[in-house]
């Protein structure tokens, strides 16, 4: 008996030692990979303020171009697209949660066409992004460097979806808004932890 509990410790021993020392062969090759010479880059937006948190999607992008409308257009098309597919994955999360939820009878055809509706909302909502950081920086080589960063209210998507489902009539009859958006704030404090 002696034995056996001996060796669980070895090998307790084992991995831990094993773990310890691979976190400090990362940490010196990460260092090692950072070239003399280099310089860190700030990045414009990147404060925990320009992040998604429990009431706002937010996104920051950058665009690129000879002119300043066209990079401003880019920055924003670029932060549009990816506060769209962050919007995207948690209204699939939510869509998965709260029809787990539900008894409906087809409950696959329900989450179908929950999902269709939310994807629609999505695309019309990113109309309603509110800019809250515009910087632009003119190039060595004259070109324009345009960083935005924008946001939308998760109330403001909550209400779009519960707006597009009441118009639904199948699916307005199973729908409740009070455990959609408790389910919604459940996958907003996940993504915000991400």
């Amino acid at each position: 008996m002696k034995r056996i509990q001996l060796t669980v410790a070895m090998i307790a021993i084992m991995s831990f030692s094993a773990i310890v020392g691979g976190s400090i062969l990362t940490s010196c090759k990460s260092k090692q990979s950072i070239q003399k010479g280099s310089t860190e880059v700030a990045v414009p937006f990147a404060e925990k303020q320009y992040r998604t948190d429990k009431e706002f999607f937010r996104a920051s992008q950058v665009g690129k171009s000879s002119d300043l409308a066209t990079a401003k257009k880019i920055a924003l098309a670029n932060a549009k697209a990816e506060l769209g597919g962050n919007i995207q994955s948690v209204i699939k999360a939510v869509t998965e949660n709260y029809t787990n939820q539900r008894s409906v009878g087809d409950r696959q055809e329900y989450e179908n066409q929950f999902e269709e509706n939310a994807r629609a909302v999505v695309i019309q909502t990113l109309n309603d992004v509110k800019i809250i950081g515009e910087r632009a920086f003119k190039e060595k080589d004259g070109s324009i460097t345009y960083y935005i960063a924008i946001e939308m209210s998760k109330d403001a998507v909550i209400n779009a979806v519960s707006g597009k489902i009441s118009n639904d009539a199948k699916l307005q009859l199973e729908f409740d808004k009070y455990r959609f958006k408790k389910v919604f704030d459940e996958e907003m404090e996940k993504f915000e932890n991400q």
